[in-house]
């Protein structure tokens, strides 16, 4: 199922910043399937920003239920710790194609902002290192750029130490 765009080519995620009125840059670049590079490295490196600024959004499954951890690119993602930051027992990497499904993203544009369905979601403690963080747009090959704090805002995360 095709996501509604704007005639600007807005995705979900630019259009949820765009109706809460936060301030946020679009930050586009060419993906290039063959750079043998993680999606969100690459976007460290097309955008030449520090690798650490720039976070990736996994889907868990926390008994049962789908969580979104966001975690800098540079590191991974503590499954246990990711349990108790939600006050569960278990938990795994969740499907791809469930995750898709979840989210109505792809693999490597998963966004934390306008999922299909609003889920749990943990941002890592690190990401309140800057002013400035950067998540994927909703599509591979763009990024937004926002403040850790409309973040957390707009998602309702909590925040806790869940990467390594």
């Amino acid at each position: 199922m095709a996501r509604k765009r704007t005639a600007s080519g807005g995705t979900p995620a630019v259009l949820a910043l765009e109706k809460a009125g936060v301030p946020h840059t679009l930050h586009p670049y060419t993906h290039d399937p063959a750079s043998g590079l993680s999606y969100g490295a690459e976007a460290a490196a097309a955008l030449g920003v520090a690798p650490e600024q720039v976070l990736k959004t996994l889907m868990a499954d926390v008994d049962g239920a789908l969580v979104v951890a966001v975690v800098p690119v540079t590191g991974s993602l503590d499954l246990k710790t990711l349990a108790r930051a939600v006050g569960g027992k278990r938990a795994a990497m969740a499907d791809v194609a469930r995750a898709e499904r979840a989210t109505g993203y792809v693999a490597g544009g998963i966004s934390p902002l306008g999922q299909r369905a609003r889920h749990r979601t943990v941002l890592d403690a690190s990401a309140q290192e800057f002013e400035t963080v950067y998540v994927s747009g909703g599509r591979r090959g763009l990024d937004l750029a926002l403040a850790p704090t409309d973040l957390v805002r707009l998602t309702g995360a909590t925040v806790a130490t869940i990467g390594r």
